[in-house]
Formats: structure tokens, C-alpha cells, sequence
């Protein structure tokens, strides 16, 4: 296929504005650094807090419009055993962000952390809070190959440029002013990628839906064809459905880019307006996908320059929304439809790359490693995490996956491990240390005995409804749902336990080997053991 040369100009016009306002941003981050009270990681990271509503907003939904989001949306609803009723992206992520406003922003906003981690660390110390921070730098690295290869698939298609090319210079912008400028410059380049995503994707609807191909299809539509973009919702696979909506809902809660925006706020009551107004605007930006993977789904691509067979006889599903665009509307418009999902990967891209970077960098790096570490180092130390991740997430895009999988895949580590973590430590004094390791490793040891197809991990646990196709095990119980419940039982289970034994002393003091519990002093009366005073530590730490 000849690369398509004017496409080819538009796409890097558009790669060098965004450069342009990221190194812009970046002056304003060094600004922020002179005059903000704050220390310069604290700039880079949550942007001294003084982020504005508006650019929260648009922020927000540029981060959760990626393009797994984009991609895997109009990929479910176009596929025939999938449809609609399967596009779960737009109203798991509505769920998600309202759920985040009304729960979680205030408890982290009010008591200013840094990182998601941070009420982790002041609770149970630094060893455990490592151990968390490798299932959310997985899911990170996951979340930016899901991504990539959105994009790569789609340039490929549309400019005729190798997927390659497309993903190395995609993933060296949004590194490079990461890079640079920190939460600035990922928040201000997210507004203009937003703007474009929702001009260009809905400018398409209508030339999509008018397309002869359509049209003339439309003439002989039937039942079948209806179905076709529908779908159909068996009760063997309710569960199933259940839990991947559950896992998007939910899972997502456990994103250190939800808590960046939360924290770059300047307050607890614009931190939950920023999710509720950000959950709307989510929901909207997943209609034109919608709109154009049912549209495709009822094409006669056989009027087309495609031909038949279809995408899907093709395997190409997960392209359609690239496949509808290149031979469904016009050229020029589907040139800015490239420029749309290269919008939603660098605006997904950069929050992944520094969420992890972050966590990395204020939770490890500065509380265990180098605790004398200076302002400067702390800086180098993120911008190399974010180059790490950005090159191990770049590696993983070339594996082939379905978009979808791999949207799904990961959230599944932190739906299933941290989001009970991460609910005890906020909204329930009695959890402890020994609750929170015993539910880790409750969590953890039932998600890989389910087993995973993409990682090649065969299932131990057959559930309830499992069933055999092409030699790959389907699991249609909620098993993801049933790992992070049994989890979150664990945690509270085990850690009303231990403060039960301790406090009656049928478990010697002795035994109390995480220092969990303390006595107190014997002038305020007998030696009875009481939980850590988190609000002290955390006091004592930002002192």
C-alpha cells in the first residue's frame, strides 16, 4: 500500500502543535516551580495544585478517551457475537468517574497526597506499598501498549505508514514533553487533543452513516443486520458481561491518573465537580464509535474498495473504526480521523507514563532509596521512569492483541488487588497490615489461578459455566468480581483478627512483628495495643 503523502504532512503538522504547546507547558511548569510553595516534584506531579476546573475537565476525559477506548468501543459493537450490548467502555467509565467524585476524591484531596499511594505508606510502611506499585506499573505498561497499538493499527490502514514507524514516533512525542514538563504539560496538551477528538469524530458521523455503501446496504437491511450491530445477551454470559463491566466501573478507581487530576485540584469540592462534569463528558465522547462500528457493521463492504470478505471474516475487527473511515468517507476527512486517535493515544499515553513515574519516583525512590535525594534528582528520576515505561509499554504494542484485551487486561491487576487495598485503607480505620498482605495475596493467587489467555496462563479454577473454544478455556463466572471481593473480605477479616488477638492478648506482643500495634505509655493506663496514628505519621513525613 502507497504511504499516503498529504495525510502523512497533516498527521506531523498536528505531532509538531502538540510538541509545541508540551514545551510550552513546560516553561509554565518551571514557572510554577519559582512561585508555587511547593517543591519542584510536587509541581511535576500534581502541578502545585493549581490546576483550574476547566483544564481538569478536559484533562480528565482526554485521559479516559484514549484510544482503547476509542478503538475498542467501535471494535465490540461492529463484531457479530459481541454488538452493543457489549460496548461497555462509555457507561463503565460514567460509573467510574461518579463513583470516584462521590467516594474517593474527598478522602485523598483533604488530606493532601501526592500519589495514590500515599495513605498506603503512612499505614502499613514502605514494603508493603512496593509490592502494590508493581501491579499498577504493570496495568500502566499494559494501558500504554493497549494504546500504541490502537494507533499503529490505524495508521496503517489510513496513511499506508508501517505500524512500526507509527508507534516509535507516537510514543517519542508524548515521552518527549512528558518529559518535559511534567503534569503541565500533559494537562494543556490534553485540552487540544480533546478539542480535536470531538470535532473530527463527530464530523464523521454523518459522512460515515451517508456513505452509498451504507445507504445502498440500508435498502436490503433486515432483522439479521440489526442483530448484527445489536447483539444479543445470552443469560451463560451474564456473568461474564457482569464482571468486564465491574472491571472497567471499578478497576479504573485504581488509577494513579484518576488521583493525579484529584490532587492537581485546588480543593476537595472542585476535585469531585472536575469527576462529575468529566463523566459526562466521557459518556458523549464515546458515541461517535458507537455510531460508526454499528454503521460498519450494517456496510456492504462489498460497494467498497475493500471488498469482501468483511473485516471481520478478515480479522480485522479491531480496525474498523480506521477501516470505516478510510473507505466510508472522504480522504480529507479521513485524515483527521487519524489525527483524532493519534489525539487519544498521546492524551491516554502521557497520564500512564507519568502516573507511574510518580509513584515510582515519590513512594520509592524518595521514602526508601534515597531519602536525602535533592529536588533535581527527584526530577530526573521521574523523567527517566517515564522513558522506561514509555519504551517497555512501546515493546508490548507489537504483540498483536486485540485492542479490547488488552483495554481490559489492564485494569484486571488493579480491580482485583489494589481497588480492596485501596477502599480499606480509605474508608475503614480497623485494616492493618497483616489484613492488607493476607488480601494481596488472597487477590493475586486467585486472579492467576483463573488463568489468562493473552498471557498464556492456563486456568487452574474451572468456574461454574466455563466452556471450550478453539482449545481456549472461557470462563463466563465473574471470577475477576470474586478475587477482589474475596480480597476485600480478607482484608478486613484478618486484620479484625489480629487487633482482636492482640488487644485480648491471645497473641503475645511478641508476635507483633510488622509493629503493627504499639502499648501505650504506662502512665495513661495498662499496656493495651492500639493501631498506628496514620494522622501523626503523615504529619511527621511532610514536616
Amino acid at each position: 500500500m502507497a504511504v499516503n503523502v498529504p495525510g502523512l504532512v497533516v498527521v506531523v503538522i498536528f505531532y509538531i502543535v502538540i510538541l509545541a504547546i508540551g514545551i510550552w507547558a513546560s516553561g509554565k511548569s518551571r514557572k510554577a516551580e519559582k512561585s508555587c510553595a511547593g517543591t519542584k516534584s510536587e509541581v511535576t506531579i500534581v502541578g502545585g495544585r493549581n490546576i483550574s476546573v476547566l483544564v481538569g475537565i478536559f484533562t480528565t476525559t482526554a485521559t479516559w478517551v484514549g484510544g482503547g477506548y476509542i478503538l475498542g468501543t467501535a471494535e465490540v459493537v461492529y463484531s457479530p457475537k459481541q454488538g452493543l450490548i457489549w460496548a461497555i467502555g462509555p457507561p463503565a467509565f460514567f460509573i467510574n468517574l461518579v463513583v470516584g467524585g462521590m467516594f474517593f476524591a474527598k478522602p485523598m484531596r483533604s488530606k493532601h497526597y501526592l500519589t495514590m499511594l500515599d495513605p498506603f505508606q503512612y499505614r502499613y510502611g514502605n514494603m508493603f506499598t512496593t509490592s502494590l506499585l508493581l501491579p499498577a506499573l504493570v496495568s500502566d505498561i499494559l494501558w500504554v501498549s493497549c494504546i500504541l497499538a490502537a494507533l499503529g493499527g490505524t495508521m496503517s490502514v489510513i496513511l499506508g505508514l508501517s505500524s512500526t514507524i507509527s508507534i516509535v514516533i507516537s510514543a517519542a512525542v508524548s515521552i518527549f514533553y512528558t518529559f518535559l514538563g511534567g503534569l503541565y504539560s500533559v494537562a494543556y496538551t490534553d485540552v487540544i487533543q480533546l478539542f480535536f477528538m470531538f470535532f473530527s469524530l463527530f464530523l464523521c458521523i454523518p459522512f460515515v452513516a451517508l456513505s452509498p455503501a451504507v445507504t445502498g446496504a440500508s435498502v436490503h437491511l433486515n432483522q439479521s443486520n440489526v442483530n448484527s450491530w445489536v447483539g444479543e445477551l445470552e443469560l451463560a454470559d451474564a456473568g461474564k458481561w457482569a464482571d468486564e463491566i465491574l472491571l472497567l466501573a471499578l478497576g479504573t478507581l485504581a488509577y494513579q491518573a484518576l488521583y493525579q487530576r484529584i490532587l492537581s485540584a485546588a480543593s476537595s469540592a472542585q476535585a469531585q465537580i472536575t469527576c462529575f462534569a468529566a463523566a459526562g463528558a466521557v459518556f458523549i465522547m464515546g458515541i461517535p464509535s458507537v455510531v460508526i462500528g454499528a454503521v460498519a457493521a450494517s456496510a456492504d463492504w462489498n460497494q467498497t474498495a475493500y471488498g469482501l470478505p468483511a473485516p471481520f471474516e478478515r480479522g480485522e475487527a479491531g480496525k474498523i473504526l480506521p477501516l470505516a473511515l478510510q473507505y466510508l468517507t472522504p480522504t480529507w476527512l479521513s485524515v483527521l480521523g487519524i489525527g483524532s486517535v493519534a489525539a487519544a493515544v498521546m492524551s491516554s499515553m502521557d497520564s500512564a507514563l507519568l502516573s507511574s513515574a510518580s509513584m515510582f519516583t515519590q513512594n520509592i525512590y524518595k521514602s526508601t532509596l534515597r531519602k536525602q535525594a535533592s529536588e533535581c534528582e527527584l526530577q530526573w528520576v521521574i523523567r527517566i521512569c517515564v522513558l522506561l515505561v514509555g519504551l517497555a509499554g512501546m515493546g508490548l504494542a507489537f504483540s498483536g492483541e486485540s485492542v479490547f484485551a488488552l483495554w481490559l487486561l489492564s485494569t484486571d491487576l488493579l480491580y482485583c488487588i489494589i481497588l480492596p487495598q485501596l477502599i480499606c485503607v480509605l474508608h475503614l480505620s480497623c485494616a492493618n497490615s497483616y489484613g492488607a498482605i493476607c488480601g494481596y495475596v488472597v487477590g493475586l493467587l486467585l486472579r492467576l489461578l483463573s488463568g489468562e489467555s493473552i498471557l498464556g496462563i492456563p486456568p487452574v479454577l474451572l468456574f461454574p459455566g466455563w466452556r471450550e473454544e478453539d482449545g481456549v478455556i472461557i470462563q463466563n463466572f465473574p471470577y475477576r468480581t470474586l478475587a477482589m471481593l474475596c480480597s476485600l473480605v480478607c482484608i478486613i477479616t484478618v486484620s479484625k483478627m489480629a487487633e482482636a488477638g492482640f488487644h485480648q492478648r491471645l497473641v503475645p506482643r511478641s508476635w507483633d512483628l510488622l509493629g503493627v500495634f504499639k502499648e501505650k505509655r504506662q502512665d495513661q493506663g495498662e499496656g493495651v495495643p492500639l493501631p498506628r496514628d496514620e494522622e501523626n505519621m503523615m504529619l511527621s513525613a511532610r514536616l
